[in-house]
């Protein structure tokens, strides 16, 4: 099967762990930077790396650009440099864009432009690092969405012996259990009858309402 062919625009803090990433995962990386010094550090790691000016589309078209299966656009404060090139990628064909925005403003002209997916790298790593801070139960947090995620929550005394059937957790909180870990083990789709022990990291996937109510019942030792 044909490997994906991914650019990544910009290597920066974010657009180089993109492009190390998709290199470990046996992708093939096109990394591009008008920075020299940049490129050369990534030379050994992407699949190609190249100095280019991504504003300047005579540039993104002789690297072929409308070729990659997707683009991704991690440039940093520069806003005019990531929307022009935004709008480039998408007059030139390319399928996928996935774009880095670095205020709401930014990333409300990227949607209108037709990027297809805007990242807040900063934000949404806030937000999981305050989830983290705020309770010792949260392990890790993933946004799915503005009001959805998925949380990796620490089993507490609350639930230690208790089957899902018992705890009934779907019908009281709308959430559901999609895994639970157990050491090295994961169990994935859990049975009703399975037993949930103290310690056991579980997967929880519901609106973010819902797992906070959970997550303060867990918590919880009334």
């Amino acid at each position: 099967m044909k490997k994906k062919q991914f650019a990544v625009i910009g290597l920066g803090r974010f657009g180089g762990s993109i492009c190390r990433t998709l290199s470990e995962q046996g992708m093939e990386v096109l990394a591009i930077d008008i920075d020299e010094d940049r490129v050369n550090e990534y030379a050994s790691i992407a699949s190609h790396a190249v100095v280019g000016d991504s504003t300047d589309e005579a540039v993104l078209k002789s690297l072929g650009i409308r070729n990659f299966d997707h683009v991704i656009v991690a440039i940093g404060d520069n806003i005019q440099a990531s929307i022009l090139t935004t709008l480039i990628l998408k007059e030139l064909g390319v399928q996928n864009i996935t774009v880095k925005a670095t205020n709401d403003y930014h990333e409300k002209v990227l949607k209108k432009i037709g990027a297809d997916q805007v990242v807040h790298p900063e934000r949404d790593m806030g937000e999981r690092i305050a989830h983290s801070i705020i309770s010792n139960n949260v392990l890790d947090y993933l946004e799915l969405s503005d009001v959805h995620s998925i949380v990796e929550i620490a089993a507490s005394d609350r639930l230690d012996g208790h089957s899902l059937l018992e705890l009934d957790i779907r019908a009281r909180y709308g959430i559901n259990i999609v895994a639970i870990k157990r050491g090295n083990q994961v169990i994935v789709s859990p049975l009703a009858s399975e037993i949930i022990r103290k310690g056991d990291v579980l997967i929880v996937i519901g609106a973010d309402e819902d797992i906070d109510r959970f997550e303060a019942k867990v918590v919880s030792n009334e």
